[in-house]
C-alpha cells in the first residue's frame, strides 16, 4: 500500500506520530545527545556524524521514500501538549504477499521514559498496521537484559516468541535479542517469557 497519496498521521490521547521533517534537527539532536548514554546500550553504533545536519537530511528523506513506497513507516512522537518531540517509532521492513508483517523499532528520550508514551505509540502504530495497512503480524526485539523494552512489548500485547542468536550489532559486536511479535488474529494465550 503506498501511502504517498495522503499525509501520515496517527494522533493518540497525548501525542502526533508523523515523519520526521527538516525542522526538527535541533529538537531531535539535542534529545539524542542529552540522551546518549541512556540510548547506546541498546542501540547499533552511532556513525562519527549521527548528530550532524547531514545525516538528519538523509533520515528525512529516507523516510519520505519509505513511506512512498510503503517499505516502513518511520514517525517522529511529537507531544500535543507543547509540541515537544518525546521518540520516535519506525515499522520497518514491511513485507507483503504471504508475509504482511513488519519489524517495530523505537526509542524515547531519558526525559520522558516510564511516562506512558511508547506504549500509546506502540498500540497506535500497530493499531494502524493491522487495520490501514492489513498488516498480519508485528515482530520486535530487544536484548535479553533490556527488561524495561521487555515489559513495554508485553503490556503492548506482544507475546514472547523466542531467541535470536547474532540477531543486531550492539556497541560493536553481534548480540543475541529475545523476540516478540504481536498478531492481528492472535489466538495464542499468554507466554511467558521468564
Amino acid at each position: 500500500m503506498l501511502l504517498s497519496k495522503r499525509k501520515l498521521r496517527i494522533e493518540t490521547e497525548r501525542l502526533t506520530l508523523r515523519p520526521p521533517i527538516h525542522a526538527d534537527f535541533r529538537p531531535w539532536s539535542a534529545l539524542r545527545a542529552h540522551s546518549k548514554d541512556y540510548l547506546t546500550p541498546w542501540e547499533p553504533g552511532w556513525a562519527e556524524d549521527h548528530l550532524s545536519r547531514k545525516a538528519f537530511t538523509n533520515r528525512v528523506y529516507w523516510a519520505q521514500r519509505s513511506i512512498a513506497n510503503g517499505s516502513a513507516m518511520p514517525l517522529f512522537l511529537i507531544r500535543r501538549a507543547d509540541e515537544v518531540l518525546v521518540g520516535a517509532i519506525t515499522l520497518d521492513n514491511i513485507r507483503r504477499g504471504p508475509a504482511q508483517a513488519g519489524t517495530l523499532g523505537y526509542w524515547t528520550g531519558q526525559m520522558f521514559a516510564r511516562k506512558g508514551y511508547m506504549r500509546e505509540a506502540i498500540e497506535a502504530v500497530v493499531h494502524y498496521a493491522f487495520t490501514r495497512q492489513d498488516l498480519s503480524r508485528i515482530e520486535a526485539a530487544c536484548l535479553p537484559e533490556n527488561a524495561a523494552s521487555r515489559g513495554l512489548l508485553e503490556k503492548s500485547g506482544f507475546k514472547y516468541e523466542g531467541v535470536a542468536q547474532s540477531y543486531l550489532q550492539i556497541d560493536g559486536r553481534w548480540r543475541t535479542h529475545v523476540l516478540y511479535a504481536s498478531l492481528r488474529h492472535d489466538r495464542r494465550g499468554r507466554t511467558d517469557a521468564r
